[in-house]
């Protein structure tokens, strides 16, 4: 039987993203911004009010709770980040609520140019009636991954209300940095202490990830030399010049994210900075394979050698770090919590939709290090932008797979 948590959902959202908890790639710090602790703390006080146990907030800045067990079975955990993504404006987010959605355009009050349509967005044409949350025109709403929070808040809630709910121990999991790549930290396996994992930080009803991006991270540099531009003939190496013809030497048409999908990966610059005398680019490269990945370093470094063999006075350097690698290649050895969610959603009467994730979730780095942990929807949509919205319906049945998957755990 499906449970009703709709409300209680939806009010959660609501309070979860109007908190700034945006990261910072730039920052060395963990969390990597002082604002993600205000979402801590909260949840720290949220969980000490259902009285779960074992809650504590590690010191490098994840929320832990123990949900206790009743019977015999595998300790199973559930994670959800904290953070919002750095790539759009996340301050002061003013989330809001459309309740009984018409089916047609919706409109933003802090930008009147904005619309949510369901012709651009058909996914959104089928939510008609169901209550909808977005935010106010002027940021991301942050339901990735605050969706996954209030989701796992309110069955945690849900199991220590009615201790008779047969199930093994559940661990909780809220971390920060999530998406700059930082969200897993080396103590995190050993702390969580779980057999198997899931995040709760995926799209449509249904969709189950066990197959992620593997992930690097590139930065270029580049140093010129600096003279008065009066005086400049024969002289000046200009940095900027030179970034741009490393940009525009990148396969543009069949390797950037707007030209790829599926399982085709691509080189994405992130960010330019500096000026004539020196230029930094970021860089991040990504593909399913391994190999493809490799291919991808191999070509921006080649390129990189390639202009500054064309500008011997210049000074390029390119540095490629790992960030997170495809969990399928360990799922694949141990897929014991990919055979019980796809029972649990079967088990709900949804339609299983297995599909790789074109992006990275922190089980990515926690199936690396022992913990399988693959991905469980929320409902989330459009994410990292303006247009981002969720159905409360959507998360309402979210909800219930949790439920479902502590239940069938002691069940098989």
């Amino acid at each position: 039987m499906i449970q009703e948590f709709e409300n209680e959902l939806g009010n959660r959202l609501l309070k979860y993203a109007a908190i700034d908890s945006q990261s910072n790639e730039d920052s060395a710090t963990t969390p990597s911004t002082e604002d993600q602790y205000s979402m801590l703390k909260l949840l720290e006080k949220e969980l000490k009010d259902i009285k779960a146990q074992d809650i504590q907030i590690t010191d490098y800045g994840v929320v832990l709770a123990t949900i206790p067990g009743n019977k015999k079975g595998p300790t199973i955990g559930f994670l959800a980040h904290v953070d919002t993504a750095p790539q759009f404006n996340a301050k002061n987010v003013k989330p809001r609520l459309i309740k009984g959605y018409n089916g047609g355009d919706i409109t933003f009050p802090d930008n009147a140019s904005l619309i949510l349509s369901p012709k651009d967005f058909p996914h959104l044409g089928e939510k008609q009636g169901h209550d909808i949350i977005t935010a106010s025109g002027k940021t991301l709403l942050g339901a990735d991954d605050k969706a996954g929070i209030a989701i796992i808040m309110t069955a945690a809630r849900h199991l220590m209300e009615n201790p008779n709910i047969p199930r093994s121990k559940i661990r909780l999991a809220f971390n920060p940095d999530e998406e700059i790549a930082r969200g897993v930290h080396k103590k995190l396996p050993q702390d969580l202490e779980v057999d198997f994992a899931f995040t709760f930080d995926g799209g449509k009803v249904g969709e189950l990830n066990t197959e992620t991006f593997s992930a690097d991270l590139a930065e270029v540099t580049i140093r010129g030399v600096s003279i008065h531009p009066g005086e400049a003939k024969g002289e000046m190496v200009n940095a900027i010049n030179l970034a741009s013809r490393i940009i525009n030497n990148l396969p543009q048409t069949i390797m950037t994210p707007e030209v790829t999908d599926g399982h085709n990966g691509f080189i994405h610059a992130t960010n330019m900075a500096g000026g004539s005398s020196e230029m930094k680019l970021k860089f991040i490269l990504r593909d399913f394979e391994l190999q493809g990945l490799k291919d991808k370093g191999r070509l921006l470094s080649n390129i990189c050698n390639t202009v500054q063999e064309s500008e011997p006075r210049s000074r390029i350097s390119c540095e490629i770090r790992p960030q997170y690698r495809n969990m399928r290649y360990w799922l694949d050895k141990n897929p014991k919590p990919i055979i019980l969610a796809e029972h649990a959603i079967r088990n709900l009467g949804i339609e299983l939709i297995r599909k790789p994730i074109r992006g990275g979730t922190d089980g990515s780095s926690l199936t690396e290090m022992g913990v399988p942990t693959p991905n469980l929807f929320t409902g989330m949509q459009n994410v990292h932008g303006p247009l981002e919205w969720i159905s409360t319906k959507d998360m309402n049945i979210a909800a219930n797979l949790l439920l479902k998957i502590a239940s069938l755990a002691v069940e098989t």
